[in-house]
C-alpha cells in the first residue's frame, strides 16, 4: 500500500488520521494508535506511571478558613 493516493496530491486519509508514533516517529498502527507498537505503547504507559509527565507544582499552605470559604477576607 502507498503513502499517496495517486489521484490526488494529498496524503491518503489513514495516514493522515493516524500520524506518527509519539515515541519512535514511526507511523502509527490502528492497533496501537497513537503509537506504532505494543512496545512503544507500553514504553509511554511506564512514563506515566513512572511520573515523567507529571508537571511540577507548588506546594501553597492554606489555613482550615481558607479551605472552606477561600473568598473570605482575614
Amino acid at each position: 500500500m502507498s503513502e499517496r493516493d495517486p489521484t490526488s496530491d494529498k496524503p491518503s486519509a489513514d495516514i493522515v488520521m493516524l500520524g506518527r508514533c509519539p515515541m519512535c516517529k514511526k507511523r502509527a498502527t490502528l492497533d496501537y494508535r497513537p503509537f506504532c507498537s505494543k512496545r512503544c505503547a507500553d514504553l509511554d504507559l511506564a512514563k506515566w506511571i513512572g511520573g515523567s509527565y507529571a508537571i511540577p507544582a507548588e506546594e501553597t499552605d492554606l489555613s482550615e478558613a481558607d479551605m472552606i470559604d477561600p473568598s473570605a477576607e482575614h
